[in-house]
């Protein structure tokens, strides 16, 4: 894995695009997947290869993905062959006990639960989350140009929020789509949403 060498056509500043994995068997489900490392399915696959033709027009400067499977594959299938670092903090959501288990599983027991207002037993905290997101967004503030992020989607909406300097909780209200891109920016020197869960 390695940072793209051809640094033609790039932005004047930071111009970071998440993309969220394919879809997978459990994302089909509902089913909350963290570390659990299932490839796509099918279709998973076919919206992974949906990305290659809006991305290829972009010069990405550097691109970073999460090593999980999910992630792994819709980056190779976008276009991006072995021209990617890997990036650990990029995984999804640690959820603990509840890995595997849908919201309504969850709510048997635990009414009203959703993940960005009360952590998960033995997963990450709302605040490691949101440490570990400031570590991505941290790196990168120190480059220019164009950056790809190829994550999953709680984590996404973690980094959105965190970008716009908003309590994560808010993330509850910013759902994203498998194989969607949503673009983070500058405006007059603010943080700013440029686009969201654009899906092909």
């Amino acid at each position: 894995m390695k940072i793209l060498q051809k640094r033609t056509k790039t932005t004047t500043t930071l111009d970071i695009y998440i993309i969220r994995h394919g879809e997978t068997a459990w994302s089909l489900s509902g089913q909350h997947t963290s570390f659990t490392d299932l490839p796509l399915t099918k279709k998973g696959r076919k919206e992974a290869s949906s990305l290659k033709t809006p991305l290829k027009n972009l010069s990405f400067d550097t691109v970073f993905c999460s090593p999980l499977k999910r992630a792994f594959d819709t980056c190779k299938l976008a276009g991006f062959g072995t021209q990617f670092l890997i990036d650990h903090d990029l995984v999804e959501w640690n959820y603990g006990a509840y890995e595997g288990l849908t919201s309504v599983e969850i709510r048997k027991t635990k009414p009203n639960w959703t993940l960005f207002s009360e952590a998960p037993p033995g997963g990450e905290t709302q605040e490691e989350v949101s440490e570990r997101a400031d570590r991505v967004l941290e790196r990168l503030l120190a480059y220019k140009g164009r950056v790809a992020l190829f994550s999953s989607g709680h984590f996404s909406r973690v980094l959105l929020m965190r970008w716009l300097s908003l309590p994560i909780s808010y993330g509850g209200s910013f759902p994203i789509a498998t194989a969607s891109l949503t673009r983070l920016g500058f405006d007059r020197g603010k943080r700013v949403l440029l686009g969201f869960n654009k899906t092909f």
